[in-house]
């Protein structure tokens, strides 16, 4: 990294005395009043008011009828998973997955936590490519993969970095289709989509939904996920799972395979105090947003994008994405970068290496699915069809992969929510000085 506390361009500029990170949690005191009470009363394993509460007040929030407390958004993610493939395909044999030998559309920019569940479940991913609106899941991109694949009969959906995917386009796709959607809404706790004409959370727009607790989200338990569904006999299932898939009999009896998946009542209790200030953190989150959007609008970047009619995002990470005439020249390998700095061009690893080096954490964004070497063999899908082996030496141009172009122009600005205005404008100062 190139020492940029030397460099003439950000001259005046002091580092901050503690580093601002790119999301961290926020505790507020209540979560310690409902994690003493349970280890006062001794109910420190999974089961205990504190699940029972949240569990509650989540489904109010959302706008379902049932939610099941989970170890993590990833077990919430595989039991979904898990569930889809048994409703689709028939029960699950101890040594085969409920997806085996069928093949899954996933969104391809999101974290590995989305796919990996097809993996367990024996099943095999086919990535669909982005959109540039709101750097979700593309339907006309889904539209091709079904005429590609039309035996496809499940979808899995995420909302990236908190802003809701086309869920009207998606779900008529699936719909006409005949497959199911696994709404994974690990980012997106709080967000909103306008489907038919009502508001609705994301976390109730799938047949089966996920959310997540997880550290660096909106609201946090430290660790922790949930299972949302209408399904009263799904719930029932994915708590029988999540608790070693125990039968009802004096003895330890199974019959299905199950998992050490279920939230524990002190994990519980840090959620159960997060949850009153959702909606604060939120407009937190979007005050954050619109500092940055208005702070660089002289730059050429845009903020990422969101369908100020049909949505209203949680906010939880803002990020950025330079416009194409203006990116320096940048490489990246597996696990290694290089980059040139050009007067009034820039580059996402120069500014995140910018603000690294003032103690200000960023990230780049998700690297697509269907570039990451375990996937590599997987079939892709872009607007174009197969998105696989597009160029050609002696055909002119190549076929789109927007997610490889997001994932190559965009990054994730600083998005902590005790992150001071002050310090902000700072970070913005950083990132101008990027372009001189």
């Amino acid at each position: 990294m190139k020492n940029f506390l030397s460099d003439p361009r950000f001259s005046g500029i002091e580092p901050f005395e503690s580093k601002v990170w790119l999301a961290s949690p926020t505790m507020h005191g209540d979560e310690r009043k409902w994690v003493d009470e349970a280890i006062l009363t001794n109910w420190v394993s999974t089961v205990g008011a504190n699940i029972d509460t949240i569990e509650k007040e989540i489904a109010d929030y959302v706008g379902v009828k049932y939610a099941v407390g989970l170890s993590a958004g990833t077990a919430a993610l595989h039991l979904a998973t898990k569930l889809a493939g048994e409703r689709l395909y028939g029960q699950a044999r101890p040594n085969h997955g409920t997806l085996e030998e069928k093949k899954v559309f996933c969104s391809d920019m999101t974290f590995d936590a989305s796919i990996n569940p097809v993996a367990y479940e024996d099943g095999e991913a086919v990535f669909i490519d982005t959109e540039y609106d709101t750097w979700n899941m593309s339907p006309e991109a889904l539209e091709k993969a079904f005429e590609l694949y039309p035996d496809v009969r499940l979808v899995i959906v995420a909302h990236l970095y908190g802003t809701p995917g086309k869920m009207e386009e998606i779900k008529s796709i699936c719909d006409r289709h005949g497959a199911y959607i696994v709404e994974d809404a690990a980012e997106s706790l709080g967000a909103k989509y306008r489907l038919d004409g009502k508001w609705i959370e994301t976390g109730a727009l799938g047949n089966f939904n996920c959310i997540s607790f997880n550290g660096n989200k909106v609201i946090t338990g430290s660790a922790g996920g949930m299972f949302l569904t209408d399904s009263r006999e799904d719930a029932e299932k994915v708590r029988k799972w999540s608790t070693q898939s125990r039968e009802a009999a004096p003895w330890y009896q199974h019959e299905e395979i199950g998992y050490n998946y279920r939230m524990s009542n002190i994990v519980a209790g840090v959620v159960r105090g997060q949850i009153p200030y959702l909606s604060e953190h939120i407009e937190q989150k979007r005050a954050i947003y619109e500092r940055y959007e208005k702070g660089l609008a002289d730059l050429p970047v845009s903020m990422n994008p969101w369908d100020r009619v049909k949505s209203v995002p949680n906010f939880w990470l803002s990020c950025l994405i330079i416009d194409e005439e203006a990116m320096a020249p940048q490489v990246r390998g597996e696990t290694d970068y290089l980059y040139l700095s050009e007067s009034g061009k820039s580059s996402p690893q120069e500014i995140l290496d910018a603000i690294a080096a003032f103690r200000a954490e960023g990230r780049p964004i998700w690297k697509p699915m269907h570039m990451q070497p375990i996937y590599r063999t997987n079939a892709f899908v872009t607007v174009d069809g197969n998105g696989r082996a597009r160029s050609n030496a002696y055909i002119a141009g190549h076929g789109a992969d927007v997610g490889a172009d997001i994932f190559r122009r965009g990054l994730c600005l600083p998005s902590d929510n005790k992150m001071t205005p002050e310090q902000q404008d700072r970070i913005i100062e950083i990132i101008h000085r990027c372009f001189r």
